[in-house]
């Protein structure tokens, strides 16, 4: 069963990534293998989205259930499709030089075959999905600027 764990960070607000992550709309638009994104049903906080992803001479569509706990939790839950089971999430948590990003992903393919194909690539590709999510909110939002030097809260004494 491959699994990822990665946790970053980077110069954007919990906000900007958290939209960013949730328009599973616009998915196809940057991310690798995702050919297709469909929301079926949404409300503030929660949608059924079908994605399809597309491989090589493999093509398959999964349904899935996103919970949007705004602006720090995305989390979905595996519906329908390929796997045996899929859980993601991504959480935003607010640091002094933006936000550090826990994303985390663990799944398992029903078809022996289509697990092997993966299962060979599967830590490149994903840190090439990851990485799409980072120039996305480039494009989106622009290049993040160096940080800042802390200043004191209080002016030095002087002598």
């Amino acid at each position: 069963m491959p699994t990822h764990a990665e946790k970053k960070l980077l110069r954007y607000t919990p906000e900007q990534l958290f939209d960013m992550v949730a328009d599973v709309r616009r998915y196809p638009e940057f991310l690798p293998w995702c050919v297709g994104a469909r929301v079926v049903a949404s409300t503030e906080s929660e949608l059924t989205a079908d994605l399809t992803i597309g491989f090589k001479m493999f093509r398959e569509t999964f349904r899935s259930q996103v919970t949007l706990e705004r602006p720090f939790h995305v989390h979905v839950r595996y519906l329908t499709g390929p796997f045996r089971h899929l859980n993601n999430h991504w959480r935003f948590h607010p640091h002094p030089l933006g936000t550090e990003v826990d994303f985390f992903v663990d799944f398992e393919f029903r078809s022996r075959l289509l697990q092997a194909v993966i299962g060979t690539v599967f830590n490149e590709a994903v840190r090439l999905m990851v990485r799409a999510f980072e120039r996305r909110a480039m494009q989106l939002y622009g290049r993040p600027s160096p940080a800042a030097p802390a200043t004191p809260a209080t002016p030095p004494a002087r002598a």
